[in-house]
């Protein structure tokens, strides 16, 4: 991870961290999967376009077709089902740590598949990021029943594709990212058609207001299409396992963005949280703690 690197994660953390509120008032109106729908569209529309414009060539195998499909199933589809279900059954600070062992199980998948050596820092810093996630969601938005097991399975189920959709993801390293965030936006848009139309009945839906609509614009121009561009930049150039560090971010970006919004005052475990977080990618990228045994690039697991 490069100075760039990190950059961009902290931007693409901050576009995706800025979905949650753009989609707050959508989803009052909307179905998630629906909205989902919509914001697939919306963005592989135009990443088709910019990437016709700028003379990028598209797959056209079917063997090609089929890895972004698998893709879009392991990143998008499957991931967003279980944590939509999940989010249902568990409030949404349990939801957010659930989803925040992605980096965790993006490393496991890649040892256990890949047989790649896991660093100590790299397992260390990640454990230490999902306790600054737990710390920045506060104990008050811990609370849950005994459903709580299971919706928290669900997210975590949704993390688990994640890291599958990450090992995946390294096909398309020499694949330009407006590429292949256009075929993969595509292929989820096309497999949701089928599952939206039976779950919402989407063509009953009423008609959103100007508001809502151009809040949903911005989701899936802002939040879709160009977050993904960078992260599958970052993928491409820094690895699957430093790309799927975002969602230590994400919580940090959309309490932040919430506070901004609706005008809430930030309480001291949100910034003892965000600490954490930050002190966890200081120990992941191994710099600052290189010297130490703690970091030590030899050290595996």
């Amino acid at each position: 991870m490069t100075a760039k690197h990190w950059v961009l994660l902290l931007i693409l953390s901050v576009l995706w961290g800025l979905g949650f509120i753009l989609s707050k008032d959508a989803l009052a109106v909307v179905p998630p999967l629906t909205l989902t729908l919509v914001r697939c569209a919306i963005a592989a529309t135009v990443l088709l376009a910019a990437a016709l414009l700028l003379g990028l060539a598209l797959p056209r195998g079917w063997r090609q077709r089929w890895d972004f499909a698998v893709m879009s199933l392991l990143n998008n589809i499957i991931p967003f089902t279980l944590i939509f279900w999940g989010q249902t059954l568990i409030p949404s600070g349990l939801a957010s740590i659930a989803n925040a062992t992605t980096p965790l199980m993006t490393l496991l998948v890649a040892r256990v598949l890949a047989g790649e050596r896991l660093t100590r820092n790299k397992v260390i810093g990640v454990l230490l990021g999902l306790a600054g996630v737990a710390v920045l969601v506060g104990h008050s938005a811990l609370a849950g029943d005994r459903a709580s097991v299971l919706g928290m399975l669900l997210v975590t189920g949704g993390a688990l594709s994640y890291g599958f959709s990450g090992l995946w993801g390294r096909r398309f390293k020499n694949t330009p990212p407006i590429v292949t965030s256009a075929m993969q936006l595509t292929a989820s848009t096309i497999l949701l058609v089928p599952i939206a139309a039976w779950t919402d009945q989407f063509w009953l839906l009423p008609v959103p207001s100007a508001t809502i609509v151009w809040e949903i614009i911005a989701f899936g121009l802002l939040s879709t299409a160009l977050a993904y561009i960078l992260f599958f930049r970052i993928m491409a150039e820094a690895g699957s396992n430093n790309a799927m560090l975002v969602t230590l971010l994400v919580p940090v970006s959309a309490i932040a963005f919430g506070a901004y919004h609706f005008g809430e005052r930030l309480q001291p475990h949100q910034f003892a949280g965000a600490a954490i977080i930050a002190v966890s990618l200081l120990v992941i990228d191994g710099r600052v703690f290189g010297k130490s045994l703690l970091a030590a690039p030899k050290q595996t697991l």
